[in-house]
């Protein structure tokens, strides 16, 4: 039990980046975690961090360890979940990923926590491409189509990007009427946090027509701003359905082009091909299946 309470000591190191928030995860002082993980580096006669003042970084043997020590909880918590079959009832710790904008799904949350109260979700709201399996974290959702062979994935539901702008905006400017208008307007963009670039914006060119240029009047990386400056008339934006769902409703937005938005997006839940689907995840994917509603 000692050795794999200093195994776990050094996995919530590596994955939380130090010892004061391995020990918060823990019910342990950092001095204790901390002391674990040098006892561990005795044992084994190797050095698992490089360590100083202002941070600790993961030595190449320390990296190779943790891999071989995530296995070995992932086995343990195989062994459980199969002990447990008998006793579906989802409990424990559910760590997810979800984009920014996937703090707009909080009602949706809200319903999981209540269905299912024995279950302690750990979200990570970022728009950064993570790892699951580095990362540590039990699924992701994200928008766009899967691309990592080594997960499994479940579509949530599929929804149309809009071109909104405010009433007041419209009657300073006028009404665009077709994508080329677009040119003579101030556009709000969202850039990429992982590439810089611009977001596009999924309008239908007929063929021969030239590639629209958008003017930049400014760009965020996530979306609440977007819809605040779009709300108090600074421009135009092209948002997810769901999070102007309200200003839309209040007549705060106007939605625009609606012949010309061809590309449809979607919300997936992604998971470790290689592990095991715990009963608290399979709750969670059928639970958002079944009351995510992009649209």
């Amino acid at each position: 039990m000692d050795k794999l309470a200093a195994l776990d000591a050094f996995v919530q190191s590596a994955e939380t980046g130090s010892f004061v928030a391995a020990g918060r995860q823990l019910g342990l002082s950092a001095s204790a975690v901390g002391k674990a993980v040098v006892r561990l580096e005795q044992r084994l006669d190797v050095r698992l961090f490089h360590r100083n003042t202002r941070n600790m970084t993961l030595t190449e043997e320390g990296r190779l360890f943790l891999e071989r020590c995530r296995r070995i909880f992932e086995e343990i918590e195989a062994a459980e979940a199969e002990l447990a079959r008998s006793n579906r009832t989802p409990r424990g710790r559910l760590r997810v990923s979800l984009p920014l904008v996937g703090m707009l799904l909080t009602p949706v949350m809200a319903g999981f926590m209540r269905a299912w109260p024995e279950v302690q979700l750990d979200l990570d709201f970022t728009d950064r491409l993570v790892d699951i399996v580095e990362d540590g974290f039990d699924a992701v959702i994200r928008t766009g189509p899967p691309s990592d062979s080594r997960l499994m994935s479940r579509n949530l539901g599929r929804f149309k990007l809009k071109i909104v702008a405010a009433p007041d905006y419209l009657a300073r400017h006028g009404v665009p009427e077709t994508p080329d208008d677009l040119a003579q307007h101030h556009c709000l963009h969202q850039r990429s946090p992982t590439t810089g670039k611009l977001r596009p914006w999924p309008m239908v060119r007929t063929e021969g027509q030239r590639k629209i240029t958008l003017p930049e009047r400014m760009s965020a990386t996530a979306v609440d701003p977007l819809i605040a400056l779009a709300t108090e008339g600074l421009g135009i934006a092209c948002l997810p359905p769901f999070a102007i769902r309200d200003e839309i409703a209040e007549g705060h937005l106007v939605p625009l082009l609606e012949d010309w938005v061809t590309e449809t997006d979607q919300f997936n839940i992604l998971w470790p091909a290689s592990r095991q689907i715990t009963p608290r995840l399979r709750a969670f994917i059928d639970f958002m299946a079944e009351h995510l509603q992009p649209q």
